[in-house]
């Protein structure tokens, strides 16, 4: 069954310090599936690097050069990584176990992932931090609200493990309940999951008990939690259980309200993405 398992993996890759906690990221994620993991150089619209300095007199020549020399970097560091923790090329045959691929043609621009990235499983990015017009700020929007699929956030620092202790962070939302059928293949194989919803946090819908009821009948036991969030935030308030619980990944909805609205009174999905220091499973 189409997302029963987790057989292909997207990281569009750079050469950045970030970069390397999205490849432990994936990897940890591909050994549980045997995964094939496809990179792709990411980097700004040729269009973009003569845009941001009209008066540095870079010619265009020397704009391509500099493109050239983003993709020489992205697919070293990816072969390298690939090499050093041992994941041999996809092979000919197509067969399914954990391999890794590269794709040299992939046209610059961070909007590339969001229409490449429907026919993966899953796509894996750096967290973004709260820049919100940064690049990888637009790469992830582009992820999340074109591809149709879930996005894997990786940490500033490589996680240890993933997806043996899960929160499933319910508010009740259409966005909350696409992302955790998303994480359908990860929680049936987590040790643990509990389902968090912080009072006031939430959209009409059903309850968490009602969520872990139908998880219960799909084989999967959750425990329920509600928090009343006093003087914090939800994000605080979900960030803090799941470091107390020892979670190994967050199962989150993204923009449950409009991006405008989060840009300009902050929310859930604005704290989590600057300030997550676990992977973070989103879709939209």
């Amino acid at each position: 069954m189409w997302g029963a398992r987790m057989k292909t993996i997207l990281v569009p890759t750079e050469n950045g310090s970030a970069m390397i906690s999205a490849l432990d990221t994936a990897l940890l994620l591909a050994q549980k599936f045997d995964s094939c993991i496809e990179g792709f150089p990411l980097r700004p619209a040729v269009a973009d690097l003569v845009a941001m300095d009209p008066d540095s007199g870079l010619t265009m020549v020397a704009v391509k050069e500099n493109d050239a020399e983003m993709v020489r970097q992205a697919e070293m560091l990816f072969r390298a990584f690939m090499e050093n923790h041992r994941v041999p090329p996809h092979g000919a045959d197509g067969e399914a176990s954990l391999s890794c691929s590269w794709l040299p043609d992939a046209p610059s621009g961070h909007d590339f992932v969001g229409s490449y990235g429907r026919v993966f499983d899953m796509i894996v990015l750096a967290r973004p931090g709260d820049e919100w017009q940064s690049p990888s700020m637009i790469t992830l929007e582009s992820a999340l609200f074109e591809s149709g699929r879930p996005v894997l956030i990786a940490p500033p620092t490589s996680p240890r493990s993933l997806g043996t202790n899960i929160l499933i962070a319910w508010n009740s939302s259409t966005e909350q309940a696409r992302t955790t059928a998303d994480a359908m293949p990860l929680l049936r194989r987590a040790e643990r999951i509990t389902i968090l919803t912080v009072e006031g946090a939430t959209v009409a819908g059903p309850s968490g008990e009602q969520m872990a009821h139908s998880l219960k009948l799909n084989g999967m036991a959750a425990e329920t939690l509600t928090i009343k969030p006093g003087k914090r935030s939800a994000g605080e308030v979900l960030l803090a259980k799941a470091d107390e619980l020892g979670c190994d990944l967050i199962v989150k909805g993204a923009y449950t309200q409009s991006r405008l609205r989060q840009m300009i009174f902050g929310g859930t999905t604005r704290y989590v993405l600057a300030n997550a220091k676990l992977p973070v499973l989103m879709a939209h």
